[in-house]
């Protein structure tokens, strides 16, 4: 199978090259300089049944706009067509979109019958005139629409890039409303493009730094419900929580689950020093990692479980440390200029991104987990607590602006530091967490 793009790589740009024959498959250039989006088409999906003609076209735009989100891709717009699909089993006329330089096409079809909704699709490299792949089919309930159109996005996604899928995900995240000087903060979650949003908490006390379990049904916050940080555990589904123990007189914050979810890793403040600690959750035993007096916070596993990095001002200022997942000597791997904090390690396990602040300007970033090949992706008045897609190729972060009518934002960014752009929501956001891939 000849694929229309080949893996990207960090920090390479993808140039695609105009087939040089008619029947020559497209060639694509792996080469340092700007990206040039490959060209596609994506015609309303034919309805195979009366009621699927709303359904048809609004999974079709769904799709374009993952596909376009990512910077990667730029859709033909339908006025350029010269041909049209009416039937998901007709012969494709390749010349007709070759004319127009759609690259990929993608058609598909899509039938209702009472409350179930299915679609079909298919994958064309266009100058080759061959299918990426064999055509698949989702079903499920009509008001599921939009993640079908998410997964129908991520099998497109992956047969053109070779990357992982990661359209069909949540982010849960704080609500921020009000002003700056009595903001009212609740938890909220929607899908990865903002659409669906639920609130999972009123406003009456202040959350902070959610964050998805590895099957995505619970949620870890901090709550100062109660006048003092501890940390509550969510089932989404259910929208039920409850409070992990904590000793008394000692102040809980900044939890992560471990990839089996067995385990949060947290810290504590006890006494003017923090801690961190990690506890088993069916059992409540807890365990000290660290005892350094200085401040360890922020931690996060590596994806095998056997790692853990953190934030640390034990040299003077907040550094980043790895250390193994129980505790013993930690590495210090941030060595630049300014101030490292809430490091988050990649699902892929080869980077560590983090919020940098040096003179005066906020950074998300990206280095290896040996802290070498640091690379700035932002710079802003204030942006931090960066989080992982899924795949591992997009950060989501928190962006604030300045002033007293200052508001935090969402925003994403590709880890090569390209397609910088906001995370529309209906109010002020911030601290979100990317779920894994839903079932």
């Amino acid at each position: 199978m000849k694929r229309l793009l080949t893996s990207l790589f960090l920090g390479l740009a993808l140039i695609a090259a105009p087939a040089l024959a008619q029947n020559q498959p497209l060639r694509i250039i792996i080469d340092e300089g700007v990206i040039e989006p490959l060209p596609y088409a994506v015609p309303d999906f034919v309805p195979d049944t009366p009621a699927a003609a709303e359904y048809a076209a609004n999974l079709s735009r769904v799709i374009a706009s993952d596909l376009s989100g990512t910077g990667l891709f730029r859709e033909i717009g339908k006025e350029a067509y010269i041909s049209q699909v009416t039937s998901f089993d007709a012969p494709v006329q390749f010349a007709d979109w070759k004319a127009i330089n759609a690259q990929a096409l993608i058609t598909g079809a899509v039938s209702v019958s009472g409350q179930r909704l299915t679609v079909r699709f298919r994958v064309w490299d266009v100058f080759a005139g061959t299918e990426l792949g064999n055509g698949l089919q989702f079903a499920g309930t009509t008001d599921g629409w939009r993640r079908m159109a998410h997964k129908v996005a991520d099998q497109v996604y992956g047969r053109i890039t070779g990357e992982g899928p990661y359209f069909d995900s949540r982010v849960v995240f704080v609500s921020e409303s009000g002003p700056k000087n009595d903001r009212k903060k609740r938890l909220a979650i929607m899908d990865y493009d903002g659409a669906n949003l639920q609130y999972l908490t009123d406003s009456s006390s202040i959350v902070l730094a959610p964050r998805f379990s590895p099957t995505g049904d619970r949620v870890l916050y901090t709550s100062y419900e109660g006048g003092f940080p501890r940390i509550h555990v969510l089932d989404v589904g259910r929208v039920e929580r409850r409070v992990l123990q904590s000793q008394e007189g000692t102040m809980s914050f900044s939890p992560r689950f471990s990839p089996d979810g067995r385990t949060v890793l947290y810290s504590v403040s006890q006494g003017g020093n923090t801690d961190l600690h990690s506890m088993d959750i069916a059992s409540g035993q807890t365990r000290q990692l660290t005892e350094a007096p200085s401040i360890e916070t922020a931690p996060s596993y590596a994806p095998d479980g056997s790692r853990i990095v953190f934030e640390s001002d034990r040299s003077g200022s907040p550094q980043l440390y790895i250390m193994p997942a129980g505790g013993g000597e930690a590495e210090r791997i941030s060595f630049g200029q300014g101030r490292y904090g809430t490091p988050v390690w990649s699902p892929r396990g080869d980077l560590i991104a983090f919020t940098k602040q040096n003179k005066g300007r906020f950074h998300i970033g990206v280095m290896r987990t040996d802290g070498s090949e640091e690379r700035l992706l932002t710079a802003s008045f204030l942006d931090e607590g960066p989080t992982w897609a899924p795949n591992g190729r997009v950060i989501m972060f928190t962006r604030e602006s300045q002033g007293a009518e200052g508001r935090a934002s969402l925003y994403s960014v590709d880890i090569t530091g390209r397609n910088l752009r906001p995370v529309r929501t209906p109010d002020g956001a911030s601290d979100p967490s990317w779920s894994p891939l839903l079932d």
